[in-house]
């Protein structure tokens, strides 16, 4: 199955490492290749020809090499071919060169069949003829020697130096392989061969160990030899599924991409490595000499791929989102991750990066290229992405600390408009009792802590129930009750927002559902905080969320502030077309802490604007504060919109808020929040005032 991230196809930079050990691996090979050529005669070269079981071998071996045996944890590159029992085979039957000569073309066929580059496939036939050369001189050392010509047969005497031969090739080819491997992904040799080596070990065993038998059957039939492909099938289809089901629980299904559990995965081995490293460091009294190991994690989040899916459809957004994975892969250094994590988020994991310069560099490659034209359906358009980075040890010991931390510095990156941001203690307002609330918080929504209290809004001329507010609260096993102040400023710089907002909207349309098939046809309002209005799938959310509670949308409301509408205008206006076209009525929250344009409030599909509480509560107190809230008042009826003052503690701010002209209000004056239960009480007893939303609106 292809690695999306697999780069090897990229010529190695001229004079580099990996370019000096594929030139020299290359040339020794053809030149061994040659050398073992010249041996052959005329005599031997005229029953390659003439003999159909060399055709047969050939076939075999060039079939087998097209078709490498790819077990789980393994790839195309590093899996086991087909090939290397019947190459083996050939070698013992016929002789080193035939065998070097029938690889040499099969490996040149499959390297320009799988349309791989020159470099990589005239590697491979340097790196099969040493490995086959270590096993052919093995052989010699014994007075093994044979020929197309003089063929020889093994028996079981020979068991011993074959075993030997088998074992040479494995050693040769692994270290020949995997030095190419640390040397693209500058890692160590060692490391690249312990990984996997077990189970490497086991198939290349059986692979060489069938080679013999292949060699007696070709000296009885040439009709013998392709029966033993059969067992190969098997294997072959075994070694597939295998895989296959290994790569659907590892990889995205869209991208093919590394998900999150893989992400985990390689990012615990290294930070394991570097631990491993510092300690080894610190043991040999090296610590100030070198340098120390960084493991780097980076969090991409797309900018205005939102429009793509609302614009060009689903269809067009996954070819993007593919497009965008292949990019992601062709930027980053030999060695590096790249994973989706859901939508248009995407990781990527540095295993060893030299420092926080470094990385940025890296991540400014991300960004450049995906700021490339982007061409689909004939269209034009351009992305653009946020990247958040944090280090291993500078930043954060482990894997969950690591996330949250480049989380936190993504949202920074797309706060300020800085497109990369490495994660700052100064700009991570978490303090080490916040940081723990964080856990807690993640296990509260698992647990069903958080639950929502209502809030009603209620018109100053008669009384009666304009909406209910729905407000979060956390019911703290020890803590008691918290409001949002107390939890949400964390929750709004992590992954964890994503899932208290889901609870939001579920637990306020349950609620809106309960209340309309019993009578009560109130509209409640939810919040909406900026990170919702980052979020692609809050208008998803929010539609599944409608339909699958049979719930019309002009029941529920939501409440934006002023200063997220202002200062977020690209993001907000693509999620707020999204709600209009929904149906979803708006209510501009805070007003009057931000700077709304006329025209701007005139273009938004507000139904409501809410006067903040800060004026509100000094509205008796200052004639300043009078003026601006009799300003908001008339502005507001002059649009047409309803207003309502927030805050209104007293029955006098109330009793001035009506002369004003002021539409509505809410406040503990008349009604403090409540749970779920005792708003449904609350409304039973003003069911007669209720009228449809629809038919309140002003």
């Amino acid at each position: 199955m292809k690695d999306p991230n697999n780069t090897r196809d990229t010529v190695p930079r001229r004079g580099s490492p990996l370019w000096i050990y594929v030139v020299s691996v290359t040339s020794a090979g053809i030149a061994a290749l040659a050398a073992s050529v010249a041996f052959l005669r005329s005599v031997d070269l005229q029953e390659l020809v003439r003999n159909p079981l060399f055709w047969i071998l050939a076939c075999l071996i060039i079939l087998g090499e097209l078709k490498p045996i790819v077990t789980p944890g393994s790839t195309e590159t590093t899996g086991a071919t087909i090939s290397t029992t019947f190459t083996f085979a050939t070698m013992v039957y016929a002789g080193l060169p035939t065998a070097l000569v029938f690889h040499a073309v099969a490996a040149m066929a499959t390297g320009i069949l799988r349309r791989r580059a020159l470099h990589r496939t005239v590697f491979n036939v340097g790196q099969y003829t040493l490995s086959f050369t270590a096993a052919g001189l093995t052989l010699l050392a014994f007075g093994i020697t044979a020929s197309p010509s003089h063929v020889w047969i093994p028996d079981g005497a020979d068991l011993l130096p074959m075993a030997l031969a088998g074992t040479a090739y494995f050693l040769v080819n692994s270290v020949l392989v995997n030095a190419a491997i640390a040397f693209h992904e500058r890692g160590s040799v060692l490391k690249a061969m312990r990984w996997n080596f077990g189970l490497q070990l086991l198939v290349h065993a059986a692979l060489l160990g069938l080679a013999p038998l292949v060699a007696v059957a070709m000296s009885r039939s040439a009709a013998f030899v392709p029966l033993f492909v059969l067992p190969f099938i098997a294997v072959y289809l075994n070694a597939s599924v295998s895989l296959s089901r290994e790569h659907q629980a590892m990889h995205d299904a869209l991208t093919g991409l590394p998900n999150r559990k893989l992400l985990i995965i390689r990012t615990e081995q290294a930070l394991a490595e570097a631990r491993h490293l510092a300690e080894r460091r610190t043991v040999q009294g090296r610590g100030a000499e070198e340098p120390q190991q960084r493991v780097g994690l980076f969090l991409l989040d797309l900018d205005r791929f939102k429009e793509v899916n609302d614009t060009l459809g689903h269809p067009t957004g996954d070819r993007l989102l593919q497009l965008v994975a292949h990019r992601l892969t062709h930027s980053v250094r030999p060695g590096d991750l790249v994973a989706r994590l859901g939508g248009d988020e995407f990781a990527v994991l540095l295993p060893s990066v030299r420092d926080a310069r470094a990385a940025r560099e890296v991540a400014a490659r991300l960004r450049a290229a995906l700021g490339e034209p982007v061409r689909l359906d004939g269209n034009s358009f351009d992305l653009d992405g946020s990247v958040g980075i944090a280090l291993h040890p500078d930043h954060a010991p482990d894997f969950e600390l690591l996330m949250q931390r480049a989380d936190v510095a993504m949202y920074v990156a797309k706060e300020n408009r800085t497109g990369v941001e490495i994660y700052s203690p100064d700009r991570d307002r978490n303090s080490p009792e916040r940081l723990g609330r964080q856990g807690e918080l993640r296990r509260a929504i698992d647990r069903g802590e958080l639950e929502l209290h209502y809030q009603p809004k209620i018109f100053l001329d008669d009384d009666r129930p304009v909406g209910m507010e729905a407000l979060l609260r956390w019911r703290h096993p020890v803590k008691g009750l918290l409001t949002p102040d107390q939890f949400l400023p964390i929750a709004e710089q992590t992954y964890l927002m994503r899932g208290i907002t889901g609870f939001v909207v579920e637990a306020a349309l349950a609620q809106v559902a309960e209340w309309w098939q019993a009578g009560l046809t109130v509209q409640v309002s939810i919040n909406a905080s900026g990170r919702d209005l980052l979020d692609a799938t809050l208008t998803e959310t929010i539609a599944s969320g409608l339909m699958r509670h049979a719930v019309p949308p002009h029941a529920l409301q939501l409440e934006i502030t002023e200063r997220i509408l202002m200062t977020e205008p690209a993001y907000a206006a693509d999620t707020v077309a999204a709600l209009a076209k929904l149906g979803i009525p708006l209510s501009l929250d805070d007003f009057g802490t931000g700077y709304s344009s006329l025209v701007r409030l005139r273009s938004l599909p507000v139904e409501e604007i809410k006067i903040d509480s800060s004026f509100v509560g000094r509205l008796c107190d200052t004639s300043d504060d009078a003026v601006i809230v009799q300003s908001i008042v008339d502005l507001v009826r002059t649009l047409g919109l309803r207003s309502v003052a927030e805050g209104v503690e007293d029955a006098a701010t109330a009793n001035l808020l009506r002369k004003m002209g002021c539409d509505a209000a809410q406040g503990y004056h008349f009604r403090p929040p409540m749970t779920a239960d005792d708003a449904t009480a609350w409304l039973r007893e003003r069911s007669h005032e209720l009228a449809a939303p629809e038919e309140a609106a002003c």
